[in-house]
């Protein structure tokens, strides 16, 4: 890496991504974010809010600077603003960060359609605002917003634009597609007129998502284009269509370009489910690097090729994520995939057993059932027509929801015959199920896994008596896996799904 030109990484999940319809960070999550992003993903640079835009955000930006500044990450918090006749400047003085991000036009229609101004009026107005700015301690950074329209249908505006800011005493300049009109092509092209009139060393590149193409348009600006800082966001997060993922940028750029950035790998996944439980915004299972899905084998060829010699592997390999390659079970699997799951759970079977075990997953797949590895034991018990045996038997369950009260469960739960029966009350039906259970588990000793996701799905049709089927994702000390309960009553199926999910312990 010594050898390698770095390319640092701007995330602005807390900013950006904030604007994505329906999500608003608390004060809790945005510090737990900003922990993970700077402390174990050790992103370059956090863009954490826009100023001014309430009291409670002024005290969420105080809380991030105050733990930035005990961790000697003060430098690496930023704050967008505008440009205001200062009440931005005075807003991120008083919030303790010491970056403003001024949002400026980066085209002749925003400037004179939206701000009513001349380009000589504007660029004044920027230039009062950044002489401010530093007078008063601040480092500056400049955004061009709506840049990529600019430069297709105001190119002049915005060389005189830059010719000018090459004259202040700001840190970069930050080009934006803001409406993600952009592709690769043009985004090299821009860039290469660009940094004829401002050093490209100090550009970065703000990408959006309306085409699908925010990552290619990154990676272009970086390959193609020479710029040595993109914005992201975890998941893809933002308005409209999102930005730039964060996990599939870094990717890119480690094996895509002859550079590199600091991102630890390892940390994305950990970041993507803390910013998919905080945005409520559930991440497709196929979404590259970080998706539920994205290293799962389905069809048995692929198995086969993987067993003769890893013929299906490729150098974005799960391990670097701290992940593994799984092999699912259903109608496309084949021996390969069921070697793979049973040697992952130390079963063993004769080769007609197999050849029966097989055959049943296979039909179940086509009656569109959802198979789990922990769901091979029941398949084999019921297929060999051999009783499986059950360390943990759960012999009761009843759970009480009524307006105005708390829900209660009480839970008894037998364990190699020895019987434990407790009570609780929780936020939710299932909640208080789970600390009844957790009350057991420290009286029976043993460990309850984390619940990572919790998810139902229910047949369209709308039958009031149609079978649910509840899935739930558990880790164990850095282990995650999925069981499944199915049954009419929703909160029946998720304590099938756990009691499954003891007895996978």
């Amino acid at each position: 890496m010594s050898d390698q030109v770095l390319v640092g990484i701007l995330d602005t999940t807390l900013r950006d991504g904030e604007q994505t319809k329906g999500v608003s960070f608390s004060l809790s999550e945005k510090l737990s974010i900003a922990k993970l992003l700077l402390k174990e993903a050790k992103v370059d640079r956090l863009e954490v809010a826009s100023a001014r835009v309430s009291e409670g955000e002024l005290k969420n930006v105080q809380a991030i600077c105050e733990w930035a500044e005990s961790e000697g990450l003060l430098g690496k918090i930023e704050v967008l603003g505008f440009v205001d006749n200062g009440k931005s400047i005075d807003w991120v003085l008083q919030s303790g960060c010491k970056t403003i991000n001024l949002l400026a036009k980066g085209s002749l229609n925003h400037c004179v359609n939206q701000l009513k101004k001349t380009p000589e009026e504007h660029f004044a107005d920027v230039e009062k605002n950044i002489e401010s700015a530093i007078s008063k301690g601040l480092r500056v950074n400049v955004y061009l917003e709506d840049w990529s329209s600019g430069m297709r249908d105001s190119p002049k505006y915005v060389f005189d634009f830059l010719a000018m800011l090459s004259k202040t005493k700001i840190s970069r300049v930050m080009v934006t597609d803001t409406l993600g009109v952009l592709e690769p092509f043009s985004a090299k092209e821009f860039l290469l007129q660009a940094r004829k009139h401002f050093p490209i060393e100090r550009i970065d590149f703000h990408a959006h998502n309306d085409y699908g193409l925010a990552v290619a348009n990154s990676l272009a600006a970086v390959f193609a284009g020479g710029v040595r800082c993109v914005h992201c966001t975890v998941n893809g997060l933002g308005e409209r269509a999102g930005n730039a993922a964060l996990a599939e940028v870094v990717a890119l750029i480690k094996d895509k370009t002859e550079f590199s950035c600091l991102v630890d790998e390892k940390s994305l996944v950990n970041a993507s489910r803390l910013v998919e439980q905080a945005s409520g915004k559930r991440v497709p299972g196929n979404k590259p690097i970080v998706g539920s899905d994205v290293f799962t084998q389905t069809a048995g060829v692929h198995a086969d090729g993987d067993a003769k010699g890893k013929l299906y592997v490729s150098k974005l390999t799960p391990e670097r994520f701290g992940r593994k390659t799984e092999y699912a079970l259903g109608k496309l699997s084949g021996k390969s995939s069921l070697e793979y799951n049973l040697k992952s759970l130390e079963i063993e079977l004769s080769p007609e057993q197999k050849k029966l075990v097989l055959e049943e997953i296979i039909r179940l797949g086509d009656k569109k059932k959802a198979i789990t590895p922990e769901d091979l034991p029941f398949i084999i018990s019921d297929i060999l027509k051999t009783p499986i045996e059950k360390k943990f038997e759960i012999f009761k369950c009843r759970i009480v929801s009524e307006f105005g009260q708390r829900p209660n469960a009480s839970v008894g739960l037998r364990i190699n015959g020895k019987e434990f029966i407790e009570e609780s009350e929780g936020d939710g039906g299932y909640d208080a199920f789970m600390k009844a259970l957790e009350k057991i588990s420290e009286k029976a000793g043993f460990l309850v896994p984390e619940l990572l996701d919790y998810e139902v799905r229910i047949p369209p049709g709308g039958r009031t008596d149609a079978l649910v089927e509840t899935t739930i994702n558990w880790n164990l000390k850095g282990k995650a896996f999925a069981t499944i309960g199915v049954d009419s009553d929703q909160l029946i199926a998720a304590v099938k799904a756990t009691e499954r999910m003891l007895n996978a312990l």
